[in-house]
């Protein structure tokens, strides 16, 4: 099978008008399992924005009047081209982002998806039939927006960065593009090279792996008409600041802290493998990992006695040579910062029932027992392989501790009477909501996004979701002859 990720291809450039060197020189690609560097990218800079925006609306005004079965043919092209290249890609998912292989074989199924959904966006109807008061035809018409911004985190990084580029790029606008740098070769290199075996002309991605001083020049760019950002509530409210002083539209995804009720009628068993799987899935580093277990205090004592039993078994280690459940935490810095919030709420009062233990970036799955919701594992996102368990005693209880969170991502409600499940979801705001499972699910075709501190709304997938992200609103009216006015 050829290789999609040859080397000498990317190593050490950008992506942007072809593979060349980046205004900042290049950066190693570290693999958190090891320590080991197993590449080197290129750094991209502020003037390297400026370059890819001037190439990329140059570029754009083509792409959108090109048919649209062209477009599309190239959006088919790229998810049959990631399912060709999926072991390839996923093992740099795992090896990159320290994943293991079932989750990075998740991230390239989507990846197919999505090109495959966004395919359809070009043949959608691009306008309205508006009824008017004048003798004249009145429509509302969609139309790109021109130069879009994609900025995108390292967890699941190929998701979080296909999700916004297939869409934008199939609904005739060009993407400049910053991938996190320490997953720029799975979450960006691998979009770059699809897009180039797909046939996408020159000039309409730029695949920018930068830092700080790149996200905010793409930002302020005033040739880059929406941000699509995924990353920190933090991050997000200074993408929002700068965004609005420079009047620019942008869809924030950002952090979570999703609760997972445990209603008093479940069985056991199923509801702690639920449980566990939605928070020690990519060690907790999945913004609707459930971040917070809300249990019905008649059967509290043995799930959080079996939840403990669940993460003491779960092996920890190497996903790229070993048969493991966790892989390592990204870096130090996030590692510490879970273990900050471990330690604080064992302070606090928190009963360690298992976990709260690390070997280099290894971090055991870790349930926390005797939570109140002032700990700061329990109140602060930890994005790490954490299970804070509270207890609750009744349903109007739960329905306002769950609902007491400043985040609103996903909710997960385990009864057995469904109904019962809906009706308090009903009372807890959150973007999405899943009766009888774990809060970590996502689909091409669904509308994706949270609100309140968890972002701006459903702003990703489907196609309504999509249309609305990437493109215009213009109204247009057309008459027969020229209308009489009295002057």
């Amino acid at each position: 099978m050829a290789t999609l990720l040859a080397e000498e291809v990317w190593q050490g450039k950008i992506f942007s008008g072809g593979w060349t060197a980046g205004g900042a020189g290049d950066t190693p690609v570290v693999e958190p399992a090891t320590g080991d560097v197993i590449g080197r990218i290129g750094a991209a800079s502020p003037d390297d924005v400026a370059r890819a925006v001037s190439i990329a609306a140059a570029a754009q005004v083509a792409w959108a009047a090109r048919p649209h079965i062209e477009r599309a043919a190239v959006l088919r092209r790229a998810g049959a081209l990631w399912e060709k290249h999926a072991a390839e890609v996923e093992g740099w998912i795992v090896r990159e982002a320290g994943s293991i292989p079932p989750k990075a074989g998740l991230e390239t199924h989507i990846a197919a998806q999505e090109c495959y959904e966004a395919s359809a966006l070009p043949s959608r109807a691009y306008g309205e039939l508006l009824p008017s008061e004048a003798p004249r035809l009145s429509w509302a018409q969609r139309s790109p927006v021109g130069v879009v911004g994609v900025i995108s985190p390292f967890n699941v990084p190929l998701i979080l960065s296909i999700r916004s580029v297939a869409p934008a790029l199939a609904l005739g606008n060009a993407v400049v593009f910053k991938p996190d740098p320490r997953t720029a070769v799975c979450g960006g290199v691998t979009l770059a090279r699809i897009f180039e075996e797909a046939g996408l002309p020159d000039g309409l991605l730029h695949v920018l792996p930068g830092g700080v001083d790149v996200g905010e020049a793409m930002v302020t760019d005033p040739g880059i008409q929406v941000i699509s950002f995924t990353g920190s509530t933090a991050a997000g409210r200074r993408v929002a600041t700068l965004a609005g002083a420079h009047l620019k539209r942008v869809h924030l995804e950002l952090g979570g802290n999703s609760a997972l009720i445990v209603l008093d009628d479940v069985d056991i068993e199923r509801a702690v493998s639920a449980g566990a799987w939605g928070s020690f899935l990519h060690q907790g580093q999945i913004c609707m990992t459930t971040g917070r277990h809300l249990v019905h205090e008649a059967i509290y004592d043995e799930y959080v006695e079996r939840l403990a039993v669940t993460a003491s078994h779960l092996p920890v280690g190497n996903p790229a040579t070993d048969q493991v459940a966790l892989g390592p935490i990204i870096d130090a810095a996030q590692r510490d910062k879970i273990h900050g919030l471990v330690s604080a709420s064992v302070t606090a009062g928190a009963r360690v029932a298992a976990g709260g233990t690390y070997e280099a970036l290894f971090y055991r799955p870790t349930v926390l027992a005797d939570v109140t919701t002032g700990m700061p594992a329990y109140a602060d996102e930890v994005f790490g392989p954490v299970a804070p368990v509270l207890r609750f005693g009744s349903v109007d209880e739960v329905a306002k501790i769950a609902a007491d969170s400043s985040y609103g991502l996903s909710l997960g409600i385990l009864t057995r009477d469904v109904m019962k499940g809906l009706a308090l979801a009903q009372r807890i705001p959150t973007g999405l909501v899943h009766i009888n499972d774990q809060t970590v699910n996502d689909e091409s075709n669904v509308p994706f996004g949270g609100i309140a501190a968890s972002g701006t709304g459903a702003r990703f997938g489907g196609a309504s979701a999509n249309v609305d992200a990437f493109t215009n609103t213009r109204w247009v009216t057309v008459r027969g002859d020229i209308a009489p006015y009295p002057f």
